[in-house]
């Protein structure tokens, strides 16, 4: 009699309160599991080989036949079970990529930076009249190229990158100043973002850009002895004093938007938790958001295997914080649980990383089209320029290559539709490919987006209006 196999790639258990649930793979979905359904997953945890008959002889006293068909017939539709010699549905064949919907566009508006932090992987940053700054005609013809080669987007972003942007505050006035006519005309609406270390803030500034409804980040390492050990002035001395002046001005004056914070974790500095009670607690930021080094150029930076360990403990414990706070009502402010739960929420497939390459691409200062921000001056060949329009064919092959799951870890990982292989730069900087992924802390992922599953488990069950609450209204904002 053939036999069924049950293909474990497609599911992941979940166990909240008693509650058994499954987490579908393919469709990113949570499902509460029946007691048909339990038993029969069950059988394939007892027996090696499953067909009919250890069905009929294991399951007929407990459940009718018609529920058992029918439970068989809802994990068959979901590529739970297949029969012995059928293909098991793990991975979509992928489909070439050819179309490429840009709605972000990254402006590399000055690679020097007023800073001279020590773990900070661009290139000229030591002083800003010595850093390559873009120009508005540069600026123009990429606002240009993005209406170009994708016309018919109702919503774009623009984002200013360095460097220290604000160190060319010049451009930014007259690049929004052309896009917001520009954009107008064209019947879309555009957005504008930009990362900065605050230290060239002003109150003029700070009234312009909410004027303009920026979408601002400050980058920020935690209090002032976690910050000062890496974020230094050029002459060697620590910034925090300076930068929280400014921090604090800046969210006085702020009203359009929430100011977020992004912390750059390296090695030596792990303390997750104190770290977001200072930025979120004592400073204000709305949300604050962690990044771990563990590829970095200058390898003393990067996290070795037990404190990247006692990161991401540190982020389930600030988890758990977050899971209380929302069964309460409250929205706490940690971005990096924020993002997974809306990912699982919206039910995200991801088959790429993210949006690099497709949706966004960076401009560096001489109009070059690269893969992200992260990319600008490095070896990697750009993708086109802002002259010459995007380089489909090429870009078109890595991201193939990227789809191209077989022969990886990630054909069968339980978090391959949310993970994707992992950041491309991380993987450029970690083996000199940004097609491979990223393999060097899988175990500690899968950890913790299967306790962000748990968590997203448990929200729903104890206050599902939180999502509607909290989490729409972030990824819309």
């Amino acid at each position: 009699m053939q036999a069924m196999t049950l293909v474990r790639p497609n599911l992941q258990p979940v166990e909240v309160d008693g509650r058994r649930l499954l987490f579908h793979v393919p469709s990113s979905s949570l499902f509460e599991l029946d007691p048909v359904s339990l038993d029969l997953l069950a059988l394939w945890d007892r027996h090696a080989r499953v067909d009919r008959a250890t069905v009929r002889a294991e399951l007929a006293a407990t459940h009718p036949s018609e529920a058992i068909a029918e439970a068989l017939d809802e994990l068959r539709a979901l590529d739970l079970v297949v029969d012995h010699e059928s293909e098991a549905s793990i991975n979509p064949v992928p489909r070439a990529v050819t179309r490429f919907p840009l709605t972000t566009l990254v402006l590399n508006v000055n690679t020097g930076c007023n800073l001279s932090c020590t773990y900070c992987y661009k290139e000229d940053l030591t002083t800003p009249a010595k850093g390559g700054r873009m120009t508005l005609e540069t600026a123009t013809k990429a606002v240009e190229m993005l209406l170009r080669e994708s016309p018919d987007q109702p919503r774009y972003s623009i984002v200013f990158f360095g460097g220290e942007p604000l160190s060319n505050m010049g451009l930014i006035r007259e690049v929004v100043e052309y896009c917001t006519s520009r954009f107008a005309r064209h019947g879309a609406t555009v957005d504008f973002t930009l990362t900065t270390n605050a230290t060239l803030l002003s109150e003029e500034l700070v009234d312009w850009f909410d004027a303009h409804r920026f979408g601002l980040t400050v980058s920020m390492d935690g209090p002032k002895a976690m910050h000062d050990r890496n974020r230094l002035t050029v002459g060697g001395r620590g910034t925090y004093d300076a930068v929280r002046r400014k921090v604090d001005m800046l969210l006085a004056r702020y009203r359009s938007r929430p100011v977020g914070c992004r912390v750059t974790l390296t090695h030596g500095l792990t303390d997750v938790q104190r770290i977001f009670d200072h930025l979120h607690g004592e400073v204000g930021f709305r949300e604050v958001g962690f990044g771990p080094v563990t590829s970095g150029d200058i390898a003393a930076f990067n996290l070795p295997p037990d404190e990247l360990a006692e990161v991401f403990a540190g982020l389930k414990r600030l988890g758990g914080r977050y899971l209380d706070a929302a069964l309460g009502g409250r929205s706490l402010g940690f971005a990096n649980l924020h993002q997974l739960l809306g990912d699982l929420h919206e039910g995200n497939r991801k088959q790429l990383p993210c949006g690099a390459g497709v949706a966004l691409l960076a401009v560096d200062k001489d109009g070059g089209l690269n893969l992200c921000h992260r990319f600008t001056g490095s070896a990697l060949p750009t993708f086109g320029s802002v002259e010459a329009g995007l380089d489909k064919p090429r870009l078109a092959s890595f991201l193939a290559r990227r789809l191209d799951r077989s022969d990886t870890g990630c054909s069968t990982c339980r978090i391959r539709n949310i993970c994707s292989g992992g950041c491309y730069h991380e993987s450029y900087a970690k083996y000199g490919d940004a097609t491979r992924p990223s393999y060097h802390y899988c175990e500690l992922l899968r950890d913790w987006i299967g306790f962000g599953i748990e968590v997203y488990a448990r929200i729903l069950a104890g206050n599902p209006g939180f999502f509607a609450a909290h989490v729409s209204p972030r990824r819309s904002a």
